[in-house]
């Protein structure tokens, strides 16, 4: 049965309102999309609809449509390469000035979640809004002290409206994996169902200000970025230091300072692979709302972290895999690469592992061979899911949030500098960080410290024999008894069947008669009686 049928005639009338169907010519469209097209002019809202011509009819609609709408918004405003310029300027508004929500209802929701009244909590309190999203928005204020701050606060009543989506969402993803071997292999609905979990985690601000204070200690003291302090926090609202810098995306700023765009590039990617490798802690979200850069020094400016509400980890086995598959493919080494996702249990037995090897080199070998300037990464990322797709590969959910957080670097990064060497750059870092955690010494380390744990849990080691014994025993003891069952049951099978057999020979015989001579029909018929009657009786 189809979920919220509602909610989805809703979200079929806000498309046909703003004509989505006339973004794009439907000679350029695959077919089963320029079905889609047709269905969106069906519905009436599309007849008398004066938003055919509205310049922001995009974004408008994806605000209308909801957060999850939005945060497709941000992902796609990134993508400088695959988005048409009039299109992108909409879904850029996206990132940072959504349609705020009253001013009013803010501070109430401010005053009731930090059970203050607002003079009590600020020296100052801006009604209008620095910024709003599709979660949260932003006001500045003042602490008492005079220290600037920004106030980040949830929309209200937005819960209802994601879990309603995630469910068509999980409707959708269920059917697709019944019918598309793609969606099975990348685990669709688990994907659905973690990055569901990822957004109600974003609804709760005490769960952001924790991912903030721990990425600012990992980067207290850095020269490459720089995460503001949090003063108060409670689920719907977060108070935070104010800091000065512009979005990443504002590359006019920075030539005018005459920054250095190269470095800058380089320093956000070694940023990004610092927080993959060396912390196991990345932002995975980073549209330029999130990231800022300084502007107080342009001769060595550093990046600001902002929003970290959804942020990735990977097991430290998955880490290992991500790094060394890295590594083959900037060596072009593609059967190393096939090793490699063998190890890690991605391919199938069976599998021609040649062939996906040749094909792995026909489809990331340009990766490395050309600048990123030339690269299309979007549509190399699909050739490679299609590739997943044909060799049956299994691919981790938790590595599509990576996956996803790559995409957002790969198009910051081409922004900034599109003759950036992402290779160049990662190989020393990846080399580095596989040594450092392949050291039989730092293993051996690990492994005394892990000796105190090792020495208490002793204490409890004979019982624990005990107990693995006197279970195998009891295991043994109903083994036995199964087994005398099952023997029980066989001989009881055997003596049903011989007796079928000689039940059936004498009906053949008796019949036989009968045939024969149609006076011993009667006769034939009362043994027959007897012989039922008998066997009844036997069972």
């Amino acid at each position: 049965m189809i979920p919220h049928v509602s909610r989805l005639l809703e979200l079929w009338r806000i498309a046909a309102h703003y004509r989505l169907d006339t973004l794009f010519p439907a000679e350029e469209l695959p077919e089963k999309a320029r079905h889609v097209l047709s269905l969106i002019r069906l519905h009436p809202a599309a007849w008398s609809s004066k938003e055919r011509k509205n310049p922001l009819k995009l974004k408008l609609a994806l605000e209308e449509m909801g957060p999850l709408a939005i945060k497709l918004g941000q992902l796609l405003s990134t993508r400088r390469d695959l988005i048409e310029p009039e299109i992108l300027a909409q879904l850029v508004l996206l990132q940072d000035r959504v349609k705020p929500f009253d001013s009013t209802i803010a501070k109430t929701r401010i005053q009731q979640s930090l059970k203050a009244d607002i003079d009590t909590l600020f020296a100052r309190f801006d009604e209008q809004p620095l910024a709003a999203a599709s979660i949260a928005q932003v006001h500045t204020a003042a602490l008492h002290d005079g220290r600037e701050v920004v106030v980040k606060v949830t929309r209200p009543n937005i819960r209802q409206q994601i879990l309603q989506d995630f469910e068509i969402l999980q409707w959708l993803g269920e059917r697709l994996e019944k019918r598309i071997e793609a969606a099975r292999a990348l685990h669709l609905t688990e994907i659905i169902q973690d990055y569901r979990q990822i957004i109600l985690n974003e609804l709760d601000l005490t769960l952001e200000a924790d991912n903030t204070r721990r990425m600012r200690h990992y980067f207290t003291g850095s020269s490459m970025m720089y995460v503001p302090e949090v003063y108060m926090d409670s689920y719907d609202v977060m108070v935070a230091e104010r800091i000065t810098g512009v979005p990443i995306s504002e590359i006019e700023t920075f030539d005018r300072l005459g920054m250095d765009r190269a470095d800058l590039a380089e320093k956000g990617l070694t940023i990004f692979f610092t927080q993959v490798f060396r912390d196991n802690f990345f932002h995975a979200d980073m549209h330029p709302g999130n990231v800022f850069v300084e502007t107080i020094n342009p001769a060595n400016p550093r990046f600001i972290a902002l929003d970290c509400a959804i942020m990735g980890e990977l097991s430290k086995h998955d880490q290992m895999t991500v790094a060394r598959m890295l590594l083959a493919v900037m060596n072009s080494n593609f059967m190393q690469l096939i090793q490699i996702v063998h190890q890690a249990g991605w391919i199938p037995p069976g599998t021609d592992q040649d062939a996906l090897a040749r094909e792995m080199r026909r489809t990331v070998g340009p990766m490395v061979s050309k600048p990123m300037d030339q690269l299309d990464f979007a549509g190399i990322l699909v050739q490679i899911m299609d590739i997943a797709r044909r060799f049956r590969l299994e691919i981790p959910p938790q590595l599509m949030l990576l996956l996803k957080t790559l995409v957002h670097v790969e198009g910051l990064g081409t922004d900034l500098y599109p003759q950036l060497d992402i290779w160049k750059l990662a190989k020393p870092i990846l080399t580095e960080w596989i040594k450092s955690n392949a050291n039989p010494v730092k293993n051996i380390k690990e492994i005394g410290q892990q000796i105190p744990d090792l020495l208490l849990g002793a204490h409890d080691l004979p019982s624990l024999m005990i107990d693995s014994l006197n279970g195998l025993k009891n295991q043994s003891a109903w083994h036995e008894k199964q087994l005398r069952e099952l023997q029980t049951m066989r001989l009881q099978m055997e003596y049903q069947q011989k007796r079928s057999w000689m039940f059936g020979s004498i009906i053949a015989i008796l019949l036989s008669i009968a045939v024969i001579s149609p006076w011993y029909v009667s006769v034939v018929l009362i043994v027959l009686a007897s012989v039922i009657a008998i066997w009844r009786i036997g069972k």
